[in-house]
């Protein structure tokens, strides 16, 4: 027995220090030895000389090419459509957020997979999807100058995105190049992406069929990304770094601690730009030395460049009712087509979004869910019908001039024509509803008198609960939170109407009409407006009394006259500011309640007004930022109000 023992153990040392043979199995596969035997002769440890995994045979073709533009730089583009294809429509963006990784979801041997969410629609029916890298970002040649302006008195060169769009295109359609093309051409884009479909609009390629632009940067300064009403928004000043420090993709500088609110809080944008290094990067310094409404921000105003040379491009433009990053761009570009005679080709949705959201799943936003997945909705019942109808002579769409959501009745509303109410140029006047003594709103004017609050730099009103980092995951719903986190601050002041007993039905484009005096020589408004709900909610408890912002914005006092020359406030002397508030479609159900709350900083969202007048308030010294008494006034000549759209139910119907 034992002599067995030792034999055993014999073979087995021996089995174990000799090669093992490469065993097969009866289909050829690889055996457990085989495997083995392969580990045992890698040199170097654990890892071979080389590893490869198997590809799965792809349903698809990715090309990268560099398509040259007139001037000689070559930009980078990729250029994906499904094995066998023929004869098919392009769909074209351009990009500075990295052409490879938007045409790159997974890796996978599916273009499904491969290609973008918002792309599935496109992939089923089967287009040529190209994205490109505009000039000076990732993989394309030449110079990136931030929203390059156009060819002209900001532009010196004899190229800018108009030409590098047409230039694309031109080649694209060229069958030598992609014999897969029908020859026509769409474009579609959210944010930057969507300011490039515009700009290609100003002088379109024969080729371009159809466009899309989702959420576009169409004016800076007034309301998109950099300003609104001249209040800079401090939320985007890290993109700046992280998009003109770096060809690629680059990191936005830290700002100190976790919480910006406290980061921000003690210097000016510009001293905190200078401490991160911005002082380096031109793009900054164009934002400080441009504070005011200028040549160089109007002549960027591409509703200006639109109403020159209004193009003949059916166009569906889109923004999300709760966009927080460009409210302004697409319902005015659509109302500056419309005036240009333009509206039979152009066309608005807008639903319940935040930014880019519609390019994602839409069946929620924040603590509010919708009536199914309303992006998917955009894409495929709007988009996909639209495009269908100029790139594949499809039927006709069957499009409404506007589809704007019901955020309160929570369906789609069509309408042959909106707004249904506006300042001007509406069928339905604005109805004024007026701040009152005792914080009441009514629609009509109360008593004479006037409502005070301390507005204090050093204890600005924080626009999310602190700690505020941009960073947290509440960037894209912080429109739509909770605004019981502002009432009752000492410097808000809340307005309310008494609980209504009927729905008051808004649908357009309301108006803060503010008249107050202040202490300082210098100040910001921030108007909101504001769905209380029922104190109580069963169905979900948290929710009851939930003060729902429908709309709301900033507006920066010394523009009150004129963007393009601030001036002082008098000290004491009541002013008026008037601005335009982001549009709106909602009801206010019999139970809910409607408020207007009025401050004076939404911060570090916008950046610090120090009340106390100075040339360029990125240049403000802390010594600068002083407190101010402001005082609303009610009733009389001077009443303020918020200028409502309101629409009777059966006006709302008939749109429909």
């Amino acid at each position: 027995m034992r002599a067995k023992i030792a034999l055993l153990f014999t073979a087995t040392a021996f089995l174990a220090a000799a090669p093992i043979a490469a065993q097969k199995g009866p289909d050829g596969s690889s055996s457990d030895a085989d495997i083995k035997a392969a580990a045992n002769a890698a040199p170097g440890g654990d890892i071979p000389r080389s590893f490869k995994q198997p590809e799965a045979e792809k349903d698809y073709v990715k090309r990268v090419v560099m398509i040259p533009m007139r001037d000689g730089t070559k930009l980078y583009t990729v250029i994906v459509y499904a094995k066998g294809l023929t004869n098919a429509p392009i769909v074209l963006t351009r990009t500075p957020y990295n052409a490879k990784g938007r045409a790159n979801r997974m890796d996978s041997p599916s273009e499904l997979s491969t290609l973008p969410l918002a792309d599935e629609m496109f992939v089923k029916a089967g287009y040529i999807r190209v994205y490109q890298d505009i000039r000076g970002k990732y993989g394309s040649e030449g110079d990136y100058i931030v929203t390059r302006p156009v060819v002209g008195p900001l532009n010196n060169t004899k190229v800018d995105h108009v030409t590098d769009a047409y230039d694309t295109i031109d080649w694209l359609v060229n069958k030598a190049n992609v014999p897969q093309s029908n020859g026509k051409v769409g474009m579609i884009g959210s944010s930057y992406e969507g300011f490039t479909v515009v700009m290609a609009l100003l002088k379109p390629h024969p080729a371009l069929k159809v466009a899309a632009p989702q959420s576009p940067m169409i004016d800076g300064w007034m309301g998109d990304d950099w300003f609104h009403y001249g209040a800079f928004r401090l939320a985007n000043i890290g993109w700046i770094g992280s998009q003109t420090g770096y060809k690629g993709e680059g990191k936005t500088p830290r700002s100190g601690g976790y919480d910006d609110y406290e980061n921000f809080r003690d210097k000016s944008a510009g001293d905190w730009a200078k401490a991160s290094g911005y002082d380096q990067l031109p793009a900054w310094n164009k934002v400080v030395q441009h504070p005011e409404y200028d040549d160089f921000w109007s002549g960027q105003d591409l509703t200006k460049l639109l109403a020159k040379s209004p193009s003949n491009v059916p166009t569906l433009w889109e923004q999300g009712l709760w966009d927080q990053e460009d409210m302004w761009g697409a319902i005015h570009a659509y109302e500056t087509m419309v005036k240009a005679g333009k509206g039979t080709s152009n066309y608005i949705v807008m639903g319940p979004w935040r930014h880019s959201q519609v390019n994602r799943t839409g069946s929620e936003l924040g603590p509010f869910k919708w009536a199914g997945d309303t992006a998917q909705q955009y894409r495929e019942d709007m988009v996909l019908p639209f495009f269908n109808q100029y790139l594949k002579d499809g039927p006709p769409a069957q499009l409404p001039p506007a589809a704007i959501y019901n955020t309160a009745a929570n369906h789609w509303d069509k309408f042959g024509s909106w707004p249904l109410s506006c300042d001007t140029g509406c069928a339905t006047p604005l109805t004024p509803l007026y701040l009152q003594a005792g914080k009441g709103l009514a629609f009509e004017k109360g008593v004479l008198g006037g409502d005070s609050y301390v507005s204090d730099p050093a204890n600005p009103v924080p626009h999310l609960p602190r700690p505020v980092n941009f960073k947290d995951g509440r960037w894209g719903d912080w429109l739509v939170q909770d605004q019981r986190a502002s009432d009752g601050r000492t410097d808000v002041v809340s307005y309310s109407t008494p609980v209504l007993t009927k729905t008051v039905r808004v649908s357009g484009v309301p108006w803060a009409d503010i008249f107050a005096k202040t202490t300082g020589t210098d100040g910001d408004f921030v108007v909101k407006l504001i769905d209380v709900f029922p104190e109580e909610n069963a169905t979900d408890a948290k929710m009851g009394g939930y003060q729902l912002a429908i709309s709301l914005d900033i507006f920066r006092g010394r523009y009150r006259d004129s963007f393009e020359h601030p001036s002082a406030i008098p000290a004491n002397k009541v002013q008026e500011y008037r601005f335009r508030l982001p549009a709106v479609n909602h009801e206010f159900k019999p139970g809910h309640r409607i408020m207007v709350q009025v401050q004076s900083s939404l911060f570090p969202l916008y950046d610090r007004n120090p009340q106390t007048f100075v040339p360029n308030i990125f240049l403000a010294r802390p010594s600068d930022y002083k407190a101010a008494t402001v005082t609303l006034m009610h009733g009389g000549a001077g009443a303020s109000a918020v200028m409502l759209p309101v629409v009777a139910e059966d006006v709302a119907a008939a749109g429909k």
